[in-house]
């Protein structure tokens, strides 16, 4: 009996005391909104994928041939972050409807190299009667191009031209619907007026701030910081030698798609102008550029990092030049081969980086370029990719 009171009594006192806690909590503290900003181990690159917008109509000849070459540098400029990103570009050209073609597209792809091979053969054409397909291409940049899943990733697009969009076309997504999935993609666009047409500057300042982008003009012809160095020439020579240094092994498929990453190569340096190759140059022997540089497959950089071993190669899938060789020939043609791309990249780095301080120097002689397309580019990615926890050290770009 008494063992039954005793446990009744208990049980009273619990449930009593469960009633009574929630009247003694501590109260609620608030919890302040913290700013997402992605983790990384510390071995972690950052990423960047970038992707242009362009405009191709015949009033925008002075432009694309300014994008050409300034390409390079935008892409040294990205590389600027510390650590070095992970850089991926991709390409949208449109006109209009009626023109040869109302949008091309290259995908995002970190083969730079093949990327502007490509941007090479874009020229100036078409347009002439006011509205483009600005709504088209900004809808297959947000949707048919490879974007990064990563949430971690800055993804941005820069649309550039000069005149406003189609607003009357039927069977046409419209551009707020396009950038309302861009924002929920996590694509920051941003617009880049070329020229100062009255119509345009409404219409782009809407689109950047619909993106959560930057709006900016600059002149028709891009405005880009382009002059010549005493370098240029040396370092162009000096990375074609580099670019011999390649060597690539793997199946049939592997040395299939290794040969048109080497075509695009050889376009390159056959029609690029100096300064672009110099750019490019300066890029490849930057820790960003050696996915462009090489890519995978590279026999020098994977048997120097221990990716691969030279001997359980089979003699089907080294590069030509190596079957023909013994074994222990073959070791020393790679290592040979190895030392010299290192020299190269050591030549190449303490040249790209007398030519930056001239071109600093050139710049700061007329004044700064506060209004180039350079810096209202850098001066963007800069504050945006801040967002993602990439940070830029450098205050100017890379001329």
């Amino acid at each position: 009996m008494n063992t039954k009171l005793i446990g009744a009594a208990l049980f009273a006192f619990t449930a009593a005391a469960v009633a009574f806690y929630p009247t003694h909590q501590a109260p609620a503290v608030a919890v302040p909104k913290v700013q997402f900003v992605p983790h990384r181990t510390p071995d972690a690159r950052p990423r960047i994928d970038v992707v242009f917008v362009l405009d191709t109509t015949g009033s925008m000849s002075g432009l694309i041939d300014a994008a050409k070459t300034k390409i390079w540098s935008i892409a040294t400029s990205m590389a600027q972050a510390n650590p070095a990103p992970e850089i991926r570009i991709g390409l949208v050209a449109y006109r209009d409807r009626g023109d040869d073609y109302v949008t091309r597209i290259v995908d995002l792809s970190s083969d730079l190299d093949s990327v502007y091979a490509k941007l090479m053969d874009f020229q100036a054409g078409g347009g002439g009667d006011g509205p483009e397909s600005v709504n088209q291409a900004l809808n297959e940049a947000v949707n048919k191009l490879a974007w990064s899943a990563d949430q971690g990733t800055y993804k941005v697009a820069f649309l550039v031209g000069d005149a406003p969009p189609h607003m009357d076309y039927d069977n046409d997504v419209k551009y707020p619907a396009t950038l309302a999935l861009a924002k929920q993609k996590g694509i920051v666009v941003n617009t880049i007026q070329c020229g100062a047409e009255q119509d345009t500057t409404p219409e782009w300042r809407n689109i950047a701030a619909l993106a959560g982008g930057e709006y900016f003009m600059v002149e028709q012809n891009g405005s880009a910081v382009a002059i010549a160095t005493p370098f240029d020439e040396k370092i162009a020579h000096l990375s074609a030698k580099l670019d011999a240094t390649r060597l690539y092994y793997g199946s049939a498929e592997k040395q299939a798609e290794k040969a048109a990453k080497l075509a695009a190569t050889e376009k390159l340096h056959a029609a690029a102008p100096a300064a672009a190759l110099a750019g490019r140059a300066a890029f490849n022997v930057s820790a960003s550029g050696a996915s462009n540089l090489t890519g995978d497959h590279d026999l020098l950089e994977d048997v120097k990092a221990d990716r691969v071993d030279l001997k359980a190669i089979p003699k089907a899938e080294l590069p030509a030049t190596l079957q023909r060789l013994a074994p222990a020939e073959r070791e020393k043609a790679v290592k040979d081969q190895s030392a010299a791309r290192d020299e190269l990249k050591k030549e190449i780095a303490s040249l790209a980086e007398q030519r930056a301080g001239y071109l600093h120097e050139q710049v700061a002689a007329k004044g700064g370029a506060a209004a180039s397309l350079d810096d209202k580019l850098f001066g963007t990615v800069r504050a945006q990719a801040k967002e993602k926890g990439i940070a830029y050290p450098a205050a100017a770009p890379k001329y």
